[in-house]
């Protein structure tokens, strides 16, 4: 029987638990054609929840664009990017990728390709003696055009937002301001993986996209939405882990998705059928985890400074939500003041080892906690 536990990309079907609460708002938004900025830690499962939702739209009703933002690097990369994916989902045969592609993008040189799969797709470059380059608003009012044209809700969804930050200026999201708000009949969905840069997006007075739409944080999945999820999916190969032990499971991740899942499919590995998960079989599917990822975590444990040494040892050795400049965590990691604290966190976000979470921080990889645990032990 196939692992039926899923981590590492998007998580789809029956490795999918529950949001069931997320995925009604994410479509009720599409609906409203709003505007959201949908923030979490990285692998939290954004990707993977808004494309089971645009899964579930009625293609008579809605049609649904998705960007990826991780691959560009400016202005140009975006609007290629954009385009592409437009097209895309407005056609799928290779006459019709290039009719598309001629009719709204017409600074753009459009050529189609076969992959491996025999699937066509798109790409785009500038053609010879064009004076300008393709401008970033022809590009965002073609989801309008097509909400008009086809009589349809559309929603664009751009994923790792936050890569617009790395393009040197604000011209793109000044545009994307301009236009959007415009828009009636399209909803835009902005996801980020790294909160602290999204947040500055729409929060900071001095940027472009400031309060430009709502923001939906996505956080853990509780327990009680685990343990059934866990149970049935242990019993479909006669094998069965109690309800204690799913919440041991859950303490150790913290519910977050990715490590949950990972952490159960390391476990369903190693618990034989006929088995009960025990206390023995966990500590052992733990500990082979944090052995497959100690020489990435010794690494970067030492190209880390003393100070931000201590603070991620207070934070691992921590209840959630402990209070890093008070004066008893100071004073028990021994950084000396506030000012070395707050030094230390602001570089470890930077680095992406850890995020702000509700007035404290979180170690982002869970399961480098459990290292620096039993490190310190």
């Amino acid at each position: 029987m196939r692992n039926p536990f899923r981590y590492g990309g998007v998580v789809e079907d029956e490795a999918f638990c529950n949001r069931k609460q997320e995925l009604a708002d994410l479509l009720r938004a599409v609906e409203n054609a709003e505007k959201m900025f949908v923030h979490a830690e990285r692998r939290m499962g954004k990707t993977s929840l808004v494309k089971r939702g645009l899964g579930r739209l009625s293609d008579k009703k809605a049609k649904a664009i998705y960007v990826d933002l991780w691959p560009t690097e400016g202005e140009l990369s975006f609007t290629t990017a954009t385009a592409k994916a437009i097209v895309e989902a407005t056609a799928t045969r290779v006459d019709q990728l290039l009719e598309v592609a001629k009719r709204f993008f017409s600074r753009l040189a459009p050529s189609v390709t076969v992959d491996d799969e025999g699937k066509p797709q798109v790409s785009f470059g500038i053609r010879q003696g064009e004076d300008a380059l393709p401008q970033v608003e022809e590009v965002l009012a073609v989801p309008a055009k097509l909400a008009a044209q086809e009589g349809k809700r559309v929603v664009v969804v751009f994923d790792e937002f936050q890569q617009v930050l790395t393009y040197g200026n604000d011209q793109v999201e000044r545009k994307l301001r301009s236009t959007i708000q415009t828009q009636q009949d399209v909803a835009y969905l902005f996801l980020g993986s790294r909160k602290h840069l999204i947040q500055k997006m729409f929060l900071d007075k001095a940027r472009p996209l400031y309060r430009a739409g709502g923001h939906y944080p996505l956080g853990p999945i509780a327990a009680t939405h685990w343990r059934p999820f866990i149970q049935a999916r242990f019993e479909q190969a006669d094998k069965r882990i109690g309800p204690d032990h799913i919440g041991e499971l859950c303490a150790l991740t913290g519910g977050h998705p990715f490590y949950t899942q990972h952490l159960c499919h390391t476990l369903w590995e190693r618990c034989e059928p006929g088995r009960e998960v025990d206390g023995a079989l966990m500590a052992e599917a733990v500990s082979l985890l944090l052995e497959r990822e100690s020489y990435a975590y010794a690494t970067l444990w030492e190209s880390l400074t003393g100070n931000q040494r201590r603070f991620l040892k207070g934070l691992a050795h921590s209840p959630a939500g402990v209070q890093p400049f008070s004066a008893d965590f100071l004073r028990g990691q021994g950084l000396g003041s506030a000012s070395n604290a707050q030094r230390a966190a602001e570089a470890l976000i930077e680095r992406d080892v850890v995020d702000r979470d509700n007035g404290s921080y979180v170690i982002v990889d869970r399961f480098f906690r459990l290292w620096l645990q039993r490190m310190a032990a």
